[in-house]
């Protein structure tokens, strides 16, 4: 039985079985249960959750945790005003009812109504903001890039109003407008917007 050329590479080699067995001139054949690697065929699996990849990051970054803490403050300190808000507007309609009562005054009662008013639509707005505030916070675990703009968006106006309200001498508007613009710096980061940003599966 002759083995052909053993100078020819194609020929078949001494010690080959027919049927095309792996020998010289075939490829090995992978284990079973591992997938056949060799051209078109990813050599490593491609690497997701974390910095700079297409996954994102995997884990909350610790800039976005804090924002999501300082929404959680800002709103709880605005449910409290707007409590103190209708409180206040009651008791200070109450005082004018006193006084509409000792003087005989009818325009006194017209404005304990409309103080009372005044102090309740200023309460519910209070109450309004302060409830995106938290619902922003509450969504920093699953939301999209729209809970980042709310984020920033609600920052901004903690800014701006809190701003303002200095200019009338109230120092404890220094504490807000800090909490604003550090909720606008940390949710516009990189890793913020690649937080909100992310794919979801």
């Amino acid at each position: 039985m002759s083995f052909g050329d053993p100078n020819n590479p194609y020929g078949q080699q001494q010690g080959q079985q027919q049927g095309g067995q792996p020998g010289y001139g075939y490829p090995q054949q992978a284990p079973e249960g591992v997938p056949q690697q060799g051209y078109g065929y990813p050599q490593a699996p491609p690497v997701q959750g974390g910095y700079g990849y297409p996954g994102g990051p995997g884990t909350m970054p610790g800039g976005v945790k804090a924002a999501r803490i300082m929404l959680y403050v800002l709103g709880g300190l605005q449910v409290i005003g707007a409590i103190v808000m209708v409180v206040g507007g009651a008791w200070l309609s109450d005082q004018l009812s006193d006084a509409e009562s000792s003087y005989g005054s009818s325009s006194t009662q017209d404005a304990a109504d409309i103080s009372m008013g005044i102090f309740v639509v200023a309460g519910i707005l209070t109450l309004g903001i302060a409830l995106w505030a938290i619902l922003t916070a509450a969504k920093f675990s699953s939301g999209a890039n729209g809970i980042r703009i709310s984020a920033i968006v609600y920052g901004s106006l903690v800014t701006l109003f809190s701003v303002i309200s200095l200019l009338t001498a109230n120092v404890f508007a220094l504490i807000s407008i800090a909490l604003g613009i550090m909720i606008i710096v940390f949710c516009a980061k990189q890793d913020g917007a690649q937080w909100f940003q992310r794919p979801r599966h």
